[in-house]
């Protein structure tokens, strides 16, 4: 995971001052890097029986998808509002400054599907609470969450356990 970790790169005050982002458009440029970090999340995912894997728009579409394809299950996009072209379920979720909605097609999930929610980061955990609800609104399950990035400071998982107490991060960082 040293390569991975080497791989993501810090922009000070992006989006705002004061916000050191991860970037990891320095990874999805290394073809070995990203086949390393596939291979990890098939590697702890097969031991959970998925039956869908859920990737939150944008960057949690792209390792989310390899991810599906290497579990043979089927990928479904959660996206911001208005994005989808098709019938959607919608949750409102807090935001620092305000709100923000996240949707998925209403015929995405059937009832008892076993679900892994994919994302690049975890921060606050708010966007992936807001679709572990969507998978409810289903009446499916969240088995677990992964991410390429966790910011163990700002506490993420706590608002997850409410859903799954399956998290897992290939990059943690502690401040």
């Amino acid at each position: 995971m040293n390569t991975i970790q080497s791989l993501i790169r810090d922009v000070p005050d992006f989006p705002k001052p004061g916000i050191l982002f991860k970037d990891i458009t320095p990874l999805l440029q290394d073809a070995a890097a990203g086949r390393e970090v596939v291979a990890a999340f098939k590697a702890y995912a097969q031991k959970l029986n998925i039956d869908a894997v859920v990737g939150i728009e944008s960057r949690g579409f792209m390792f989310g998808y390899a991810l599906a394809l290497e579990l043979n299950v089927p990928f479904i996009p959660v996206r911001k509002s208005g994005k989808l072209p098709y019938q959607t379920i919608g949750v409102e979720y807090a935001l620092e400054y305000g709100t923000a909605k996240i949707e998925m097609h209403v015929d995405a999930l059937k009832p008892g599907m076993r679900v892994l929610v994919h994302d690049d980061l975890l921060a606050t955990g708010g966007t992936a609470a807001a679709a572990a609800q969507l998978i409810e609104m289903q009446q499916a399950k969240v088995e677990a969450f992964t991410f390429v990035v966790e910011l163990d400071f700002l506490k993420g998982r706590d608002p997850l356990k409410a859903f799954s107490n399956e998290v897992y991060s290939l990059v943690r960082y502690a401040d």
